[in-house]
């Protein structure tokens, strides 16, 4: 058994099965969803249940026996805890405030209710959603995709309790510490947002369609080559392996060669690699990144396209750059999206021939080279930014990481930057 670590005199450890009823949630039976005799509750799933929040924008509905709703039902002051999913998401959750009458949860969430205010809520979920991270990931089960972890095994998760002097102590800190680090979080995420506008603005002033003469992208083009498909799944393939690309490799807006799958020589078409220059488009992704192309730079040898790629080959006076940007522009993105067909938003396709169909903006090739190095330059300028934001956003995570461990080990104290050596 691994020794639990220390806390300050007058704290206890218990098993969160000794201080809370723990219970797993409703598991969706298809048959019961047309019967109008039984009722229609909302109920939440692992997507509305995050770190240290309740998403309530999108709540699914379910019927089940009155039974079943009496027994579930959440109160104010529950605990709410992911039972499975990815690994990093397994006991993520939060306090459940009441936002939505007779709601009640399904399987792949478990609820926590703390007996006897032994323990503040809010201070459990804290524990659980940092602290106790390692814990979970040590005792969750791991399957080829998913994680989940037992209700018996959550049980045992030992969790610290301290006085009920010390817990409001606690409280009032943590609330202050972290309300102040979610408000420097908030402002990194609106900056990111907005540099994302800003970047579509960008590609649109420069490279969208106007009411001016347009283009065929098929007349831009000398070629466009597909690739070959390569069943099964693989790793991806070391150095001196040949491997195939994936359509995250192109999902992105920038190639991605590590995206891909070793396959044997003996199938290696090399008419098929992968060189620098090409433009690439994804023929096959989700509604949102289908067509998205990608303009390679240096990369690794040995890769080859996939059935889902496509290698466009401009004229020799079209810029690949500026290609590459206008296929990027907003103009553009909803033409490929209105000719992508597929039933499932999750992939969607677009033949080449509406592919070559998509108009662009007729453009002369000074212009071009122009257009494409002046938002180059603009979107370093962008990319500095989010740099950071992203490098403020994960100091602010560290803090935040600190704080809580501080907390926990009675080590916080009311001046957060002694906090800060992160």
């Amino acid at each position: 058994m691994t020794p639990l670590p220390p806390i300050p005199d007058g704290w206890t450890w218990a098993p969160l099965g000794e201080i809370a009823d723990v219970v797993g949630g409703v598991t969706k039976d298809t048959k019961k969803q047309s019967d109008p005799k039984l009722p229609l509750v909302p109920y939440l799933r692992v997507a509305n249940v995050q770190r240290g929040r309740i998403d309530v924008t999108s709540v699914a509905e379910i019927r089940v026996p009155e039974a079943t709703v009496r027994r579930l039902q959440l109160q104010p002051g529950d605990v709410l805890l992911n039972e499975g999913g990815d690994r990093d998401k397994l006991g993520r959750g939060w306090v459940w405030e009441g936002q939505i009458p007779n709601c009640i949860h399904q399987n792949h969430v478990f609820r926590a209710r703390i007996r006897n205010k032994i323990l503040h809520p809010k201070l459990l979920a804290w524990f659980t959603n940092e602290c106790a991270k390692g814990w979970f990931e040590k005792h969750g089960k791991q399957t080829t995709n998913l994680a989940s972890i037992s209700l018996s095994m959550i049980k045992q998760l030992p969790v610290p309790i301290p006085p009920v002097v010390e817990q409001k102590r606690l409280l009032n800190l943590l609330e202050d510490h972290l309300s102040r680090l979610d408000s420097v979080l908030a402002t990194c995420s609106v900056t990111t947002l907005r540099l994302a506008r800003l970047r579509q603005a960008e590609l649109n002033a420069k490279f969208g369609l106007s009411d001016d003469d347009s283009i065929a992208l098929g007349d831009l083009l000398v070629g466009i080559q597909a690739g070959r498909s390569v069943g099964g799944s693989a790793p991806p393939a070391v150095e001196n392996e040949w491997g195939i690309v994936k359509v995250s490799a192109m999902t992105w807006g920038e190639f991605r060669p590590q995206e891909n799958k070793a396959i044997p020589e003996s199938l290696v078409n090399p008419n098929f690699e992968i060189m620098p220059g090409d433009l690439l488009v994804s023929r096959a992704n989700t509604s949102e990144y289908v067509g998205a192309p990608v303009l390679v730079g240096e990369t690794r040898r040995r890769l080859l396209l996939s059935d889902k790629s496509l290698r466009l080959m401009p004229r020799n006076d079209v810029d690949p750059e500026w290609l590459w940007r206008a296929l990027q522009a907003p103009s553009a993105r909803r033409q490929i999206s209105a000719a992508a067909t597929g039933t499932k938003d999750s992939m969607r396709n677009i033949s080449q021939k509406l592919l070559m169909g998509i108009r662009l903006p007729r453009v002369e090739p000074d212009a071009q080279r122009w257009l494409a190095k002046a938002y180059a330059e603009r979107d370093s300028e962008l990319k500095r930014i989010e740099r950071a934001a992203k490098s403020g956003t994960l100091r602010v995570e560290a803090l935040r990481r600190a704080v809580l461990n501080a907390a926990y080990s009675g080590a916080l104290n009311d001046k957060i930057e002694e906090h800060a050596g992160v």
